[in-house]
């Protein structure tokens, strides 16, 4: 009976994901963080698709060193294409301004710089800025980000902020309850969560209390230097490390001690060239 529960259960999960999906036709490739080797920028720019009268924007509102961000990465690609990579730093100009916004809708690969997750939604949210990122997605662009740039492709994201106490660590070291802090991000993944820097910080204790925050959603944890490439309802990994995907086959209880409990989570690893499914 409890397996036919947990088939149930998941076929309902796929059935809800594949009709509340976004309708986008292009791709999401999801960075985890850390340093960028040659081989990731390069499946990066193969993955846009870039064209000959194509060009970049790289939007740098969640860093604090905008200027230094996009230099890198401006360095990076330019290996690999001629594609002019533009700055859009949105704190500067009227979110509202037509040109600025056009120009990013058509865009063949957006790129949102590493830092402050919550910054950047700060500048984006409920802003033609945030429509015209959708639109290029649905269009057939590669949206791309790194770090918490990685983070704000969910629907909910993790802000980085336990509830249950005041003072910050990059790796939970509680497991409980409503101690995660979440906000709304772009939604270009609508039922699942993605967690970053994942195996380099130790971040299970951060992406399983978000699968007990949102019972049906897939976790999944991208580690540093590595990244998921999302078409459809397909991840496939590139990069020198792993990714990790968790499923609460089951919700997550709490127990009597006020504790997460479930005896159902499973637990994938996959490394380059590894493919997986996944919530879009």
């Amino acid at each position: 009976m409890r397996l036919l529960n947990s088939l149930i259960l998941v076929l309902l999960l796929a059935v809800q994901a594949y009709s509340q999906q976004p309708a986008g036709k292009g791709c999401l490739f999801i960075i985890g963080g850390g340093s960028r080797g040659d081989a990731l920028i390069k499946s990066l720019v193969t993955t846009a698709g870039l064209h000959k009268k194509d060009y970049i924007v790289v939007l740098p509102m969640a860093s604090e060193l905008p200027d230094t961000g996009y230099k890198y990465i401006k360095e990076e690609l330019e290996k690999f294409t001629n594609a002019p990579v533009l700055l859009f730093d949105f704190r500067k100009r009227n979110v509202a301004d037509k040109s600025g916004v056009d120009s990013l809708r058509n865009a063949r690969l957006i790129y949102i710089l590493g830092g402050d997750q919550n910054r950047f939604m700060a500048v984006v949210k409920n802003t033609p800025v945030y429509e015209s990122i959708h639109a290029a997605f649905k269009n057939g662009s590669t949206i791309a980000g790194t770090s918490a740039g990685a983070a704000v492709m969910s629907r909910y994201m993790i802000t980085g902020r336990q509830l249950k106490d005041t003072v910050y660590k990059e790796t939970f070291d509680k497991l409980l309850p409503a101690n995660i802090e979440f906000s709304e991000g772009l939604g270009l993944l609508q039922h699942t969560i993605i967690d970053q820097h994942f195996i380099k910080r130790s971040r299970y204790n951060r992406l399983l209390s978000a699968l007990a925050a949102y019972p049906g959603y897939y976790g999944v944890g991208i580690d540093e230097s590595t990244a998921i490439i999302v078409k459809g309802n397909k991840a496939t990994v590139v990069g020198e490390s792993q990714v990790l995907r968790l499923i609460a086959e089951e919700p997550v209880k709490v127990s009597s001690g006020g504790r997460l409990a479930s005896k159902n989570i499973r637990l994938g690893i996959y490394t380059s060239g590894q493919t997986f499914d996944i919530l879009p």
